[in-house]
C-alpha cells in the first residue's frame, strides 16, 4: 500500500491495465482506509445515490489518496458546479450520469476541463491547485492531463447513440451502467438477462474497436470476470455497505 498519486489510475488505464473498485456510500474514512489494504485501485464516492455529502466526500478523498486508492465522485446530475466542487476538492476524477447524446458529453467535457480543452471556472486556491503552493502556475494543465471524466451511458438512447458520444475529445471511461440499462431494455434488475449481456458485449466491442477506455458495474466476482472477458478495464464491483453485509450475513450464517 502506498499514497495514491493523482492521475496513476488514469496512466494504469492509457497502458490497458484494468482497476477495480467499489462504490462508496457510507460516510466513513475508515472504510475507505482498509480499501487500500485490501488492494483496491479507485473508489466511486457516489453522491448520486447515496447520501454522502460534500463535506463528507471531501474527507474521503483525503483518506482515499492516503491510502493508495483514487478517488472518483459521482455527481448528482451534468451541471457544472458539482463537477467543478468535485474536482477542487482533489478528487481524481468525476463520473457522470445520463449521458445520453454526444452534447451530454461535451457538457462533461467544458465543466470538467480547463481551456482551450473546456470552460472549468479556475481557482487554485484549492486542495487541487495545492492551496496556491508555489503560485500552482502549472494548475490548469495538470488538472486537464491527470483528472478523468467518466461518462455513463445507461440506457437505449445512450446505447443507440454511442458511436456520436464517442466522438467527443476529453472522455475518458465510457461506462455501461447495466441495472440503467437493464430498465431501459424492459427487464429492470436482471442484468445477467441475455438481452443486457448482449446490449453490454456489443456496446463494449463498438468501443474497443474504436480504442476508448469501457467501464461497467458487476454486482459479483463472476459477473465482474465476464466484463473483464468483454474488455472492461474500469470494472466497479459492488457497494461498500452491501460488501460488509454479505461479509457479516457470510459469518452469522456459519455460526449460528
Amino acid at each position: 500500500m502506498k499514497k495514491s498519486i493523482r492521475g496513476e489510475l488514469k496512466k494504469k488505464l492509457q497502458a490497458g491495465e484494468t482497476v477495480v473498485g467499489p462504490f462508496v456510500i457510507v460516510p466513513s474514512t475508515a472504510m475507505v482506509d482498509a480499501l487500500g489494504y485490501a488492494g483496491m485501485d479507485f473508489c466511486i464516492l457516489d453522491t448520486e445515490h447515496g447520501s454522502l455529502s460534500m463535506e463528507s466526500v471531501t474527507d474521503l478523498v483525503i483518506a482515499a489518496q492516503g491510502t493508495g486508492v483514487a478517488p472518483i465522485v459521482r455527481v448528482g446530475g451534468n451541471e457544472e458546479w458539482p463537477i467543478l466542487r468535485a474536482l477542487d476538492i482533489g478528487a481524481d476524477g468525476v463520473q457522470v450520469p445520463q449521458v445520453n447524446v454526444a452534447e451530454d458529453a461535451r457538457r462533461v467535457v467544458r465543466s470538467a476541463k480547463y481551456a482551450p480543452l473546456g470552460e472549468r471556472g479556475v481557482s487554485v486556491f484549492t486542495r487541487a491547485g495545492n492551496y496556491y503552493k508555489d503560485d500552482a502556475v502549472d494548475h490548469p494543465a495538470r488538472q486537464n492531463e491527470e483528472t478523468m471524466t467518466v461518462v455513463h451511458i445507461e440506457g437505449k438512447t445512450g446505447l443507440d447513440n454511442l458511436d456520436e458520444i464517442m466522438t467527443v475529445d476529453g472522455i475518458d471511461v465510457l461506462f455501461l451502467g447495466p441495472y440503467d440499462i437493464s430498465q431501459s431494455l424492459g427487464v429492470p434488475g436482471d442484468v445477467r438477462s441475455k438481452i443486457v449481456e448482449d446490449a453490454l458485449k456489443e456496446a463494449a466491442g463498438k468501443a474497443r474497436a474504436k480504442g476508448r477506455v469501457v467501464g461497467s458495474y458487476a454486482k459479483d466476482v463472476e459477473m465482474g470476470k465476464w466484463l473483464i472477458d468483454l474488455g472492461v478495464q474500469y470494472l466497479s464491483i459492488n457497494v461498500d455497505a452491501t460488501i460488509y453485509m454479505q461479509a457479516c450475513e457470510s459469518i452469522a450464517r456459519a455460526l449460528k
